[in-house]
């Protein structure tokens, strides 16, 4: 005997999805016409969809005057939900839409950061080389848990294996050295040792609100490195400033605020073009902290995926990322 299902009870409470739609065309016009004509139906259709709506909620969502109409408070807190909702599920059919579309899409997830720092600067040059593909690019620092609905095809990040079903490769240690403009550093002489950097203005990485999965490096780990206590810095030095963002620091650095602490692959293109210079010689190299290129098992034959991956494991090995000092060697 074949058990009957029983009731469920939220979807038969929910209003009418139509309903809903009519609603929130009139509370974006204020105008049961207008909506009309932006859902290309009648004005009584919208009248008679918004009465079934407030018939169902019991209340009022709004206060009728001629041809104007104005949302009740009940009708305001409404709207507010319910406008968000159906903007969210706008998006979800924008993104299956687009997967179906003549050119290839291919999902990108990586940190801000890496987006400005790193990818910003190369992706003219993607572009040109395959018009084909459309990318769709996911900023966030929080790669273990991704918004509902986000599949990204190539994540880069700090996690071999991030997610299950994905394919790992490292592409490059962390290589970290201090950074300051040429500007700063001609009028703070004291910065071209270690000490002296220390007990200068200090631009420092916090780890708050970062999804770190590896070692995390701010200035107390780097001096703690070279043997240099960061507590022994004098309370009379400058300021000391903490962010979890590091696309503010960078940009404060270039601002001549202070002394940042530089991600190779990240900063290198700013020191060759003379932007930001390396006031000391010393560096930190984390042979064992690498970062991935996680790849969608079920995209790893995909043309316009494997496209990418290539590219960005082309752009990678093109320079020097794992070692700044080698030309001077």
């Amino acid at each position: 005997m074949v058990k009957q299902t029983e009731p469920d009870q939220t979807l038969i409470k929910m209003p009418s999805l139509r309903a809903v739609k009519a609603f929130i065309a009139a509370a974006k016009y204020q105008n049961f016409t207008r909506a009309a004509e932006a859902l290309c139906v009648t004005q009584a259709a919208i009248s008679r969809q918004i009465r079934e709506l407030e018939d169902h909620l019991g209340t009022e969502l709004f206060d009728r005057a001629g041809r104007a109409v104005k949302l009740t408070d009940a009708g305001s807190n409404f709207y507010d939900v319910v406008q968000l909702s159906f903007s969210s599920i706008a998006q979800a059919a924008e993104r299956m839409r687009s997967n179906t579309s003549a050119k290839h899409v291919v999902t990108l997830c990586c940190s801000p950061a890496f987006t400005s720092f790193w990818l910003g600067p190369r992706l003219p040059a993607f572009f040109a080389a395959h018009p084909e593909i459309d990318l769709n690019l996911v900023v966030t620092q929080n790669f273990l848990s991704m918004e509902t609905g986000v599949h990204p095809d190539i994540i880069i990040c700090k996690m071999m294996k991030s997610h299950d079903g994905y394919h790992s490769q490292p592409l490059v240690c962390d290589v970290i050295y201090p950074v300051c403009t040429p500007q700063y550093l001609e009028q703070h002489p004291e910065l071209q040792s270690i000490q002296g950097i220390r007990d200068s203005a200090l631009l420092n990485l916090s780890p708050y609100g970062r999804s770190q999965v590896a070692e995390h490096v701010d200035w107390s780990g780097w001096f703690a490195h070279h043997d240099i206590d960061l507590k022994a810095r004098p309370r009379t030095a400058p300021h000391f400033f903490n962010a979890n963002d590091y696309n503010l620091l960078i940009q404060l650095a270039l601002n001549h605020q202070g002394v940042a602490l530089g991600w190779h692959y990240l900063v290198a293109p700013l020191v060759e073009k003379g932007l930001l210079v390396r006031p000391v010689k010393e560096k930190l190299v984390h042979r064992e902290t690498l970062h991935y290129l996680n790849v969608n098992e079920d995209k790893a034959r995909d043309p316009s995926c494997c496209k990418l991956r290539d590219w960005l494991i082309a752009q990678f090995e093109s320079g020097l990322l794992e070692d700044p000092d080698a030309q001077e060697a």
